[in-house]
C-alpha cells in the first residue's frame, strides 16, 4: 500500500484532535482501494488496516470510496430487463443484500471504535440494507449518516432514494465536515444545501474514474470555497468473483483477471482549485494532503456563493429537511413485531 503525499514535508507521527485554532492545518487522507466483494467482515478488517496506516502518517480525517463496505456491484445488471428478472439475478441480489449492513448495527459500532482507536474522523461509504449511505464516525462515536438522494441510472434497481433529513454538516474540532456521493455532486441545489451549512471539508466518495470527474471536483472546490476530498476504488477484474458467479455484462469476454475495471482517480483539491494530492490512476494508495483551513476565508473574500455573492431576493433555496416516510401513524405509541402492528393505529 502506497502513500502519496502532497509535498516532501515529514509526515506527522501523532494527531491531536483538539486542533489549535491558531494553526488551522488538518492532515487528510483519501483511501483508494477495492472492496473484498461478498465478504463484509474481511472488508472491515481491510478498512482497519488502511485506517491504521493512515493514522500512522498523522491523518486526522480519512475518507473511503463509494460502497467500500458492502461493495459497488460494477458491471452487473442483476438479471434485470424491462418486465423481467432472472432467477440468477434474484440470487445475486440476495448475496449482495447479505453483504449490506444495518445502521445502526454492530458493523457501525466497529467503525466508530476504529475511529476512536486511531483518533481520526472516519467517513466510510457503505451499502446498508436496501439502500445506500455515507457513515461519518468521529473519534469513538457515530456522528451520523447521509443517504444518497438519487442513485445513478441502474443503481436504482437495488438502492433507495434519500431525503432531506440526512444532508448533515458536522461541526468538529477540525472543521465542518459533510458529504455528497458520486453523481449527486452534479446536483446544484444539493451542493447549495451543503454550502448553506458552512461546509469546509467536502467529502465526495465516488465510483466515477473518468477524467471529467476531476473537472467536477475542481468546480465544487471553487464554487463552495471548500476543500474537496474525493475517494474512489481501484479495482481489477480479479477483485470480483469469477464468472459465471459474477459477470460484467457486455464486456466479460474482453477482460482478463488483471484488467482494470475501475481506475481510481482519487484526489484532494483546495478552495482555490489547486490539486493538493492525486489524482492517482496507478493502483491502491493512501493519498494525503495538509489542508490550510485559513485558505477558506481567503477564497471566500472573493466569492462566497451563500454569502456576499448570493441574491436571496432573486434566487433562494428551500430544503425540506424532515424524513419523507411512505406511512405516517398518528399514535406515537405504535409498536411493531415481525412487521405486524400489535396495537391499534390510525393512519393519517
Amino acid at each position: 500500500m502506497a502513500m502519496v503525499a502532497s509535498d516532501n514535508a515529514p509526515l506527522l507521527a501523532e494527531v491531536d484532535m483538539g486542533t489549535d485554532s491558531s494553526a488551522p492545518t488538518v492532515r487528510a487522507t483519501v483511501v483508494q482501494a477495492s472492496t473484498i466483494f461478498n465478504d463484509t467482515p474481511a472488508t472491515l478488517d481491510k478498512a482497519e488496516r488502511l485506517l491504521a496506516e493512515a493514522s500512522g502518517y498523522g491523518s486526522q480525517i480519512v475518507v473511503f470510496p463509494e460502497a467500500f463496505i458492502g461493495g459497488y456491484p460494477r458491471g452487473t445488471n442483476f438479471g434485470v430487463s424491462i418486465a423481467n428478472r432472472t432467477a440468477k439475478g434474484k440470487e445475486d441480489f440476495r448475496k449482495y443484500h447479505a453483504s449490506a449492513i444495518d445502521v445502526p448495527g454492530p458493523e457501525v459500532d466497529r467503525l466508530a471504535a476504529m475511529a476512536g482507536k486511531y483518533k481520526v474522523y472516519l467517513l466510510s461509504r457503505i451499502s446498508d440494507v436496501l439502500s445506500f449511505e455515507v457513515l461519518l464516525g468521529g473519534p469513538g462515536c457515530f456522528l451520523g449518516k447521509h443517504r444518497k438522494v438519487v442513485p445513478t441510472a441502474s443503481e436504482r434497481i437495488i438502492w433507495g432514494f434519500g431525503d432531506g433529513s440526512t444532508i448533515p454538516v458536522f461541526q468538529t474540532p477540525i472543521g465542518k465536515i459533510g458529504a455528497a456521493i458520486c453523481w449527486e455532486n452534479k446536483m446544484p441545489l444539493l451542493r447549495t444545501a451543503l454550502y448553506g451549512k458552512g461546509i469546509e471539508i467536502y467529502c465526495a466518495p465516488t465510483a466515477d474514474s473518468r477524467d471529467v470527474w476531476q473537472a467536477s471536483m475542481t468546480h465544487i472546490a471553487l464554487e463552495g470555497g471548500c476543500f474537496v476530498l474525493s475517494a474512489n476504488q481501484f479495482c481489477r477484474r480479479k477483485d470480483y468473483p469469477p464468472p459465471p458467479e459474477y459477470v460484467f455484462s457486455g464486456i466479460e469476454e474482453d477482460l482478463t483477471p488483471d484488467s482494470v475495471v475501475c481506475a481510481g482517480g482519487s484526489v484532494i483539491i483546495s478552495p482555490s482549485g489547486t490539486v493538493l494530492a492525486g489524482p492517482n490512476y496507478e493502483g491502491e494508495a493512501l493519498i494525503s494532503a495538509d489542508l490550510d483551513l485559513g485558505e477558506i476565508a481567503r477564497e471566500k473574500f472573493a466569492f462566497d456563493v451563500v454569502g456576499h455573492y448570493s441574491r436571496p431576493e432573486v434566487l433562494s433555496l428551500v430544503v425540506r429537511d424532515h424524513p419523507a416516510t411512505p406511512v405516517t401513524y398518528t399514535s406515537a405509541s405504535v409498536k411493531t413485531e415481525g412487521g405486524l402492528c400489535i396495537t391499534p393505529v390510525t393512519i393519517s
